[in-house]
């Protein structure tokens, strides 16, 4: 848990410092949530590869096609323009295009060998890149904190002082437009995300059972009960 725990803190933090405060939010409310999922499931019983590694493999095969689509549109500076941040798409690329894939194949190997650590980044993943996806469909109704009356894209400077261009502006209000960049995408990693935590869920609740039983026919030293009471030791 502590491996966990650290790392959900080394991502708010370089976050913040690099970006501004809505990855943090972010990040620590999907990685906060992802950790009570984590600890609830996964943590205490590794699940068998069959149980999770489609419900894994697929959001992330549904969000490497939504970045297509963000990467197109420029979700990145709009992102910016929306919340006074600095987020260039060098430092998008590099996390979700560079390192993410990293991180997606490490996950999966890690629940091809039942490593605890992998549940919790398969959580993160299920719940952060895919449930929480619905915020695309919020975006467009928000007021953009750089120049919002000013439809057209920008050149200003946001968050941590420093000169951005081509910041495009997606509020609705002033555009007319329902949209923002990766919106009509978005599912492709939410759904399966939502199949996901609910795939973990049943499992969790099936090997949960199966454990009680485990532990009752060791406690009753391979003992069956016959109908007049009496205790019959098993063959074999």
């Amino acid at each position: 848990m502590a491996i966990a725990a650290t790392f959900l803190l080394a991502a708010m933090v370089a976050g913040y410092r690099y970006i501004g405060w809505p990855p943090v939010i972010i990040v620590g409310g999907s990685g906060t949530a992802a950790f009570v999922l984590w600890s609830l499931t996964y943590l205490r019983r590794p699940l068998m590869p069959e149980v999770v590694l489609q419900a894994f493999l697929l959001p992330v095969a549904g969000l490497q096609i939504h970045l297509i689509e963000e990467y197109l549109t420029g979700f990145a500076p709009a992102m910016s323009r929306l919340f006074n941040i600095s987020w260039s798409v060098n430092s998008y690329l590099m996390i979700f295009v560079f390192i993410g894939p990293v991180l997606y194949t490490l996950t999966a190997l890690g629940l091809f060998r039942r490593v605890p650590l992998a549940g919790f980044l398969m959580c993160f993943i299920l719940i952060g890149p895919g449930v929480a996806e619905f915020t695309h469909f919020i975006f467009p109704i928000l007021k953009p904190d750089v120049q919002p009356m000013v439809a057209a894209s920008v050149h200003a400077v946001v968050g941590r002082r420093q000169l951005m261009e081509n910041l495009p502006n997606f509020w609705v209000h002033v555009t007319g437009r329902y949209y923002f960049p990766g919106m009509y995408t978005a599912i492709l990693p939410m759904i399966p995300g939502i199949y996901g935590i609910r795939k973990l869920l049943a499992g969790s609740r099936l090997a949960g059972v199966g454990s009680v039983a485990n532990i009752k026919r060791i406690g009753t030293n391979d003992l069956s009960i016959v109908p007049s009471g009496r205790q019959k030791q098993m063959p074999g």
